[in-house]
């Protein structure tokens, strides 16, 4: 298994891997921090600010929120990731910790960043826990950003029945990367006191030649926003915010 410039590892052991170019999942992973970084500069329009990055694994999101203009603390239940992150500068303090139940004090972040996270916290536990949490987290006014796959894009809904019938290893590589529906993850934050919105990331899929990412992806700043469209978005981007008067 090899370690990605994006977020996922690369493992020529299963189906989808071993029929996909290495060079084409980075040019996926290149636009796609692009277009989030598009999203959470429009959206948030932060230029500093104290991020919490959980889940955070190798790459707990700095092209999101670069130093030194915000602190970014990263939280995961490896030991030896938390410990990466703080040997190679990519988080200015890291802890080891578990979603939901990380024991930090409330309203101490400006965001709380869950990036393709979720879904895989998903196969196991209820997803209330790590919402709730966050919401305590936050400041008045901050948000809970969370990028995920989309069960309503075609490639979401094909996965999904993958791992309905159990092929889900063979056909991805892991059983736990379940794609979530849009609904869901906004009754999620409106569960948790969040006001929420959805967009699309990307519509397309990192199995595609470069020709076709692009081709695909030239409906992203067109579509991605659009209340339904978004929706159907191959990776989905929600933007849940704390009441400022909270």
């Amino acid at each position: 298994m090899v370690e990605q410039a994006g977020s996922e590892p690369y493992d020529p052991d299963n189906l989808l891997d071993r029929h996909s170019r290495h060079e084409t999942l980075e040019h996926h992973y290149a636009l796609m921090q692009r277009r989030e970084r598009e999203l959470v500069d429009r959206r948030l329009g932060l230029s500093t600010g104290r991020v919490l990055s959980i889940g955070a694994g190798w790459h707990p999101g700095r092209h999101l929120f670069p130093s030194p203009a915000f602190e970014l603390v990263a939280a995961d239940a490896d030991p030896a990731k938390v410990a990466g992150l703080l040997d190679t500068g990519r988080a200015d303090d890291a802890l080891v910790g578990y979603a939901g139940r990380l024991g930090l004090a409330p309203r101490s972040f400006d965001v709380v960043l869950y990036r393709l996270v979720l879904h895989h916290i998903a196969y196991k536990e209820p997803l209330a826990p790590c919402f709730t949490e966050a919401a305590s987290l936050l400041v008045p006014g901050g948000a809970l950003v969370a990028v995920e796959p989309g069960l309503w894009h075609p490639v979401g809904a094909t996965l999904a029945v993958a791992n309905r019938v159990g092929l889900g290893t063979r056909v991805h590589g892991t059983p736990d990367d379940v794609p979530l529906s849009p609904r869901r993850l906004l009754d999620e934050a409106r569960a948790a006191g969040l006001d929420p919105e959805l967009h699309a990331v990307t519509y397309a899929w990192r199995r595609l030649s470069p020709t076709a990412q692009r081709a695909a992806g030239a409906l992203d700043r067109p579509l991605g926003s659009r209340t339904v469209s978004a929706r159907l978005g191959h990776t989905l981007m929600l933007i849940a915010r704390r009441d400022p008067g909270a």
